[in-house]
């Protein structure tokens, strides 16, 4: 039972941090770009404490996974100042792309964090220095990032499988089976990164999607009719919950 308990906090913290600052990330570049945000939510479902700090809503909720950002005119017009839609095309790209960069560079950061502190071992104690470790650090994590830019690369070129995909049972499964802390924040990285990358997809109802669109708006010069983009990111959210039941079930499957 303790197992079970102590492994549920593992995958609660993991998974609710990682969209904590993704949302965070929309919510600090909309507050820089003056876009009015109506509430900055920690998790999900019944609200347990609010507080109205001028404009804005905070609130804690009961299902402690993640959160939302609610911006004025995200969903729907609004002439009232500080609406999203009146914001410039560049600066609803930079609101929309924060929350998928600050996954990608928290995760970066972490990485060289871990390579710089325990992923470097020197033979001769007297190049165990700051300055080596901060070098052969950014060494490790230049490499890093090759690594994983040739991996996206091949998404592209040569596709991947449904079945190597990985799925919330999957991940969380992965997770469970870290043994220390520095595992546990080895793979927090990746998540995040490839949680940010993901997202930064142009697939409708993701982040990278909502950027394709304003692209299209900039190179139109108008946006698309409300309901053909309300109709494109149905399409687009009902593909994903089918993909992600499918993988899910995989998942399942694989674990048993």
């Amino acid at each position: 039972m303790i197992s079970f308990i102590f492994n549920a906090i593992k995958i609660i913290f993991l998974l609710g941090f990682l969209v904590f600052i993704h949302e965070g990330g929309h919510f600090i570049v909309a507050k820089l770009c003056k876009v009015k945000v109506n509430e900055f939510a920690i998790g999900f479902g019944k609200t347990i404490w609010q507080k109205q700090i001028k404009e804005t809503k905070y609130a804690l909720r009961i299902i402690p996974l993640g959160g939302f950002v609610s911006m004025e005119g995200e969903t729907e017009a609004s002439e009232e100042k500080g609406s999203f839609t009146k914001a410039s095309i560049p600066k609803r790209i930079a609101i929309v792309a924060a929350g998928a960069l600050v996954n990608i560079i928290f995760g970066i950061l972490i990485y060289f964090i871990l390579m710089t502190t325990v992923g470097i071992q020197f033979a001769d104690p007297a190049k165990d220095t700051i300055l080596n470790r901060i070098y052969y650090g950014a060494q490790g994590t230049g490499q890093f990032i090759a690594e994983l830019g040739n991996s996206i690369k091949a998404i592209f070129t040569q596709g991947i499988s449904i079945n190597e995909m990985t799925g919330p049972v999957g991940i969380s499964e992965i997770v469970i089976q870290t043994t220390n802390f520095t595992n546990y924040i080895y793979i927090m990285s990746v998540i995040s990164i490839s949680l940010g990358i993901t997202n930064l997809l142009p697939i409708p109802a993701l982040d990278g999607g909502k950027i394709l669109f304003l692209i299209i708006e900039a190179i139109r010069r108008k946006p698309l009719k409300v309901e053909t983009e309300a109709t494109i990111q149905m399409i687009g959210f009902s593909l994903l919950i089918a993909l992600s039941i499918y993988v899910t079930y995989k998942d399942v499957i694989r674990i048993l």
